[in-house]
């Protein structure tokens, strides 16, 4: 099985982040991880894959709140179980990630964003290029092997030659994933309406994906680069995967449940759940996008025969590949694009 914790606290909140966050909400915390802790006992596991713990930013969390939670999954957990925890490069202190690796966690995601300072101050963070450097440094100290950095491109300060600074920076640090994730100007946050701030250019992704592929970072999925993570690869498969904690989501079968999007309603009640009902068409369409902006590929027999004569097209065009029943993107940037001209509106059908 596989699971997700959310930690929604944030000791800053950036300017163009949605994801469910509190930057003054830190007197919360004891009662979170009281709610998180029952939330999770009342939960009836069993061997477990992989685990993510998200933010919000999880190192900025004293290490002791996440040892009951660990005390509880420590038998469900095997010497094969990916356990990820996302950081901060200026909370991810060496005695907070060797409690983290104490407690059997073996991967670490950065938020990174840049190494250029003028564009870490455009994106509202509150670390520096030096400070990234000692995380990793830290977490390498402290016995981490594998370690991703998120950086963001796409931004109005982008050119090749900041790419290129950017990636050297990457390379340096001999790390083995990298999550490049292109600015969205998102609702509700500062950036919202602000098309200035943005550089949305095909050019500068085509020359990201290749040189991050030519640094020996092979691309597996739109975004991510690298050794793969086995928890986002469950996301892409669709397989099923329990949600902890306020914002999170969960997945069953043909359900999709969602947590209390509010620190209080969570608190008081951590068990309540949104259920949405996924039908088959609901699953086909996530299959076909998912598929087609990762290396997972579409099964050719989940396709009707109007989608998989226009696959065939695209097959003959090269942007599809088919292989062993499947066709695969041969360009991720395409993703959306492909998916939306193979799949059919089923109202018609």
């Amino acid at each position: 099985m596989h699971i997700y914790i959310h930690i929604p606290f944030c000791t800053k909140k950036c300017p163009y982040c949605a994801f469910g966050s509190y930057d003054k909400s830190f007197d919360m915390v004891s009662d979170y991880f009281k709610a998180l802790c029952f939330e999770i006992k009342n939960y009836k596991f069993k061997e477990i894959s992989t685990v993510f713990i998200g933010g919000g930013t999880p190192s900025s969390i004293n290490s002791r709140y996440y040892e009951p939670i660990f005390e509880y999954l420590k038998p469900y957990i095997g010497k094969k179980t990916e356990i990820t925890t996302e950081a901060n490069p200026n909370s991810a202190t060496f005695n907070w990630l060797n409690s983290m690796r104490k407690m059997r966690v073996n991967r670490v995601s950065f938020g990174t964003q840049s190494f250029d300072e003028k564009k870490l101050k455009f994106l509202g963070r509150n670390h520096s290029a030096n400070d990234t450097k000692m995380a990793v440094f830290n977490a390498k100290k402290a016995g981490f092997k594998n370690i991703n950095l998120d950086i963001i491109y796409g931004t109005k300060l982008d050119s090749k030659k900041m790419l290129e600074f950017e990636l050297q920076n990457l390379l340096n640090l001999e790390i083995n994933h990298i999550s490049a994730y292109s600015l969205i100007l998102e609702k509700n946050t500062s950036f919202e309406n602000k098309p200035q701030f943005q550089k949305d250019s095909i050019v500068l992704a085509k020359f990201l994906f290749k040189r991050l592929n030519e640094m020996g970072f092979k691309q597996y999925e739109i975004s991510n680069f690298g050794e793969i993570c086995k928890h986002n690869l469950a996301y892409w498969k669709l397989e099923n995967y329990v949600g902890f904690g306020a914002y999170a989501v969960g997945f069953n079968k043909n359900k999709r449940l969602y947590s209390p999007k509010d620190l209080i309603k969570y608190i008081k009640n951590p068990l309540q759940k949104e259920i949405e009902n996924l039908d088959k068409n609901d699953l086909k369409i996530e299959h076909i996008f998912l598929g087609l902006r990762s290396i997972l590929g579409v099964d050719s027999q989940i396709l009707n025969e109007n989608e998989l004569k226009k696959a065939k097209i695209l097959e003959k065009e090269n942007k599809l590949s088919y292989k062993n029943g499947k066709f695969y993107n041969t360009n991720f940037l395409l993703a959306d694009e492909i998916a939306l001209f193979i799949y059919d509106d089923f109202t018609k059908n």
